[in-house]
């Protein structure tokens, strides 16, 4: 089997919510598919997310790559061969991990689809299905509640809130929350790197009765330390986020004690193949792991779940990037009902283009 074509295109899509986080609000995404063709009639999709702030990538720079870099030095490639491909393309992005990820996302569907089998059951099949959280972003508190119990009511048994702009207001937030939806739902927080030291120490402290599951990223990824110190310093779980962007990373918030856990992004970290690395150093040190994802087409969710599926260490997911996309081609790749995740039982990740 070898690569005969290579074909990327962006998909605008629209937020049916737009939301605000720590650092920015957002109205509307640009995902970039990708499509890879053999000499056999198996194709392989993928898709990048690229955000600037997060990835350092841009749809206009990740559509330039595949039709520069990407498309001639693939060609010809056994997609079959997977890891040699996708180190390749490593060393030559480096620093552009969501393109990394759409092309591993379409060689894992090529290896689905050849096998016959989905590709969670090929990674590891340690389970059939996932809660996922449902993510909040910055309201005022009676919105903020407003939403929460929406959720709640459609079957969600996770919430996230979004905070880091004003920790006092934050508080009050998560307690009317609580207060809201009862004991039995489970409650995170993500501060978007907005929190200093003392005032994750206060954060923690002050929602102590509302039973928060997991702190993330409260402080800047660029103090480390910081980071370290909160974990050290308050009883409930801290999760990395902004910190991790590579297997080095993972590294050193295991070696460092960072965090208790640890956010695995694909389009961060550049894909599945990636994604499994990080996820056996994070086992090896007892850090747990959550798959995240940016604000993804169902496409790029599908394969995170696909991930999640797999391995008995990732036992939390964050997959609601595609919820609320207008126009996004690959809906409907991914099943939720009531706040659960199911994989489709389609070759590969199950994506099928409408003709």
């Amino acid at each position: 089997m070898r690569i005969t074509c290579i074909e990327a295109w962006p998909v605008p899509m629209g937020l049916e919510e737009p939301y605000t986080i720590a650092y920015e609000t957002i109205d509307k995404v640009v995902n970039v598919f990708c499509r890879i063709e053999t000499n056999t009639k198996i194709c392989g999709y993928g898709c990048a997310a690229p955000d600037l702030r997060v990835t350092g990538e841009t749809p206009e720079g990740a559509l330039e790559t595949f039709d520069g870099i990407i498309k001639y030095n693939l060609k010809g490639s056994d997609p079959l061969r997977a890891v040699k491909i996708t180190e390749r393309v490593k060393k030559a992005l480096p620093n552009q991990p969501s393109v990394r990820a759409a092309i591993d996302m379409a060689l894992y569907d090529i290896l689905g689809k050849v096998a016959g089998l989905p590709a969670w059951r090929l990674l590891g099949g340690f389970r059939d299905r996932i809660r996922t959280s449902m993510t909040i972003g910055i309201l005022d508190e009676g919105a903020t509640v407003h939403r929460a119990k929406e959720y709640v009511n459609r079957g969600f048994h996770i919430l996230k809130l979004k905070g880091g702009l004003d920790m006092e207001r934050d508080i009050q937030r998560v307690k009317a929350v609580r207060d809201a939806v009862g004991p039995k739902i489970a409650l995170r927080f993500d501060a978007n790197q907005g929190y200093t030291l003392d005032e994750s120490v206060r954060f923690v402290t002050a929602t102590r009765a509302a039973d928060i599951e997991i702190l993330e990223q409260p402080t800047p990824c660029g103090q480390p330390d910081l980071l370290r110190r909160v974990t050290a310093d308050t009883a409930i779980p801290i999760m990395a986020d902004e910190s991790l962007m590579t297997l080095r990373d993972a590294f050193r918030v295991a070696k460092r004690g960072l965090a208790d856990m640890v956010n695995v992004k694909l389009m961060k970290v550049g894909g599945i193949e990636e994604a499994l690395h990080i996820n056996s150093v994070s086992r090896a040190a007892g850090v747990q792991v959550m798959v995240g994802c940016m604000d993804e087409a169902a496409l790029g969710i599908a394969a995170g779940l696909h991930f999640a599926l797999a391995r008995p260490t990732v036992k939390y997911a964050d997959l609601d990037g595609h919820i609320g996309l207008e126009g996004d081609p690959s809906a409907g790749v991914v099943i939720l009902r009531d706040g659960t995740l199911f994989p489709s039982d389609l070759p590969g990740l199950g994506y099928v283009p409408k003709s």
